[in-house]
């Protein structure tokens, strides 16, 4: 059993406050995709009836972290697609930045079969960390809700 592979929710007086750990980096971000859904739904009632490629880059590792949630939630308010299967496939340097790509696999919303929960308005840089210790990778953020 591993030891760092969760995603939860930190106390904050407003918005959702979110800590990830994840064995490589490439986890630490499918944890965080995954945690933005389960904001607004239950994840585990999400089918993977259509997939999507998200691909985009950061100027550090803060950015691309904000990014890719940023895509993230622009891609579900512009398809209502909500995702509860996420593989990324990297998280690398890539000239002065680093880049990522990611499919991620889920359905429409539909209130008629997935909770309702908090709408995610935006992502924030509050309190956002990027850590990297033991061989671990620990992500914290800030959702707007």
């Amino acid at each position: 059993m591993t030891t760092c592979d969760y995603y939860r929710f930190l106390e904050h007086t407003a918005d959702a406050y979110v800590e990830v750990c994840g064995e490589s980096l490439e986890r630490a971000f499918e944890l965080a995709g995954i945690a933005l859904f389960e904001v607004m739904t239950d994840t585990s009632r999400v089918e993977p009836r259509v997939s999507r490629v998200i691909e985009d880059s950061g100027f550090d590792l803060e950015n691309a972290l904000y990014r890719w949630l940023e895509d993230l939630l622009v891609e579900y308010g512009r398809s209502g697609l909500v995702f509860g299967r996420i593989g990324v496939e990297y998280v690398r340097r890539e000239g002065e930045g680093f880049a990522f790509r990611a499919v991620c696999w889920g359905e429409g919303f539909d209130p008629q079969k997935h909770e309702a929960r908090m709408e995610v308005k935006a992502v924030t840089y509050s309190l956002m960390e990027v850590l990297q210790s033991d061989g671990r990778w620990i992500l914290r953020f800030v959702l707007d809700i």
